[in-house]
């Protein structure tokens, strides 16, 4: 008679994405995945994170560092799961930005920057299924009420139903200059929405529609009202801009 199989942990399931575990452990999570459908979506949704936060910082990776960034480094890497990776990519986006403009590799408005990480932010919770968001859609109410304070700002839920999307929650965020606020949507086929709710960060100042693609999805945002926005998701540009009217008119009330 064989072993018994030992736990899956959820530390084995993100080294079994990030392709850490021995051939034995990998066999015995694959049988262990086969029987359990909600694990196995969940791997799937690690999957699809990671190739979304490669897709998004393969550019800047890809850049040589100068020599006093590289000497900071570390001489051997470790083998992440892709919770700290998540967090490092969320961490590093003013960084790599920062250094981009200080050496003057590419221009980095910082509004663009507020864009960089409405994107890392919506990649690292978009994919959760479990967990996705603090604070369900049924409780609203309190949720509204708990963001507005932590910002200091009157916040909305704009009322995407008309278009497809139903709220699913929100949760609070760090900010460039503060806390921010995310708002998760969602269609009928699951696809998930987010808008990003921050104060503006010094340097900021109102401006109009503007459309990027970060990576693996487009964000769409804008300053006005003492506050800067971000609609991020995979739909095209015209479906983000419809989207933003009705977020934009919701916060101008």
């Amino acid at each position: 008679m064989s072993e018994p199989l030992s736990p899956v942990t959820e530390d084995d399931l993100h080294a079994y994405v990030d392709g850490q575990l021995s051939e034995s452990r990998r066999a015995e999570v694959e049988a262990w995945l086969e029987s359990n459908p909600e694990a196995a979506e969940r791997v799937r949704a690690y999957r699809e994170q990671n190739a979304a936060l490669q897709a998004m910082f393969a550019p800047v990776l890809d850049e040589p560092l100068p020599a006093r960034l590289t000497e900071m480094l570390q001489p051997k890497r470790s083998g992440w799961s892709m919770r700290v990776a998540a967090a490092v990519a969320w961490l590093a986006v003013g960084g790599i930005a920062g250094y981009l403009v200080h050496d003057g590799l590419a221009p980095a408005p910082t509004v663009a920057l507020f864009a960089e990480r409405a994107a890392v932010a919506h990649v690292v919770y978009a994919a959760e299924v479990r967990h996705p968001v603090e604070v369900t859609a049924d409780k609203q109410d309190h949720l509204v009420k708990w963001l507005s304070n932590r910002l200091g700002k009157p916040l909305r839920t704009p009322d995407f139903g008309p278009l497809g999307y139903q709220l699913v929650g929100g949760r609070l965020l760090p900010g460039e200059a503060g806390p921010a606020a995310q708002f998760m949507y969602e269609d009928p086929q699951n696809t998930r929405l987010t808008l990003y709710v921050s104060t503006p960060a010094p340097g900021e100042q109102a401006t109009a529609f503007a459309f990027r693609e970060q990576g693996a999805v487009k964000v769409l945002y804008w300053v006005e009202h003492d506050l800067s926005f971000a609609l991020v998701g995979d739909a095209e540009r015209q479906a983000l801009l419809d989207l933003a009217h009705v977020a934009y008119q919701a916060f101008g009330s």
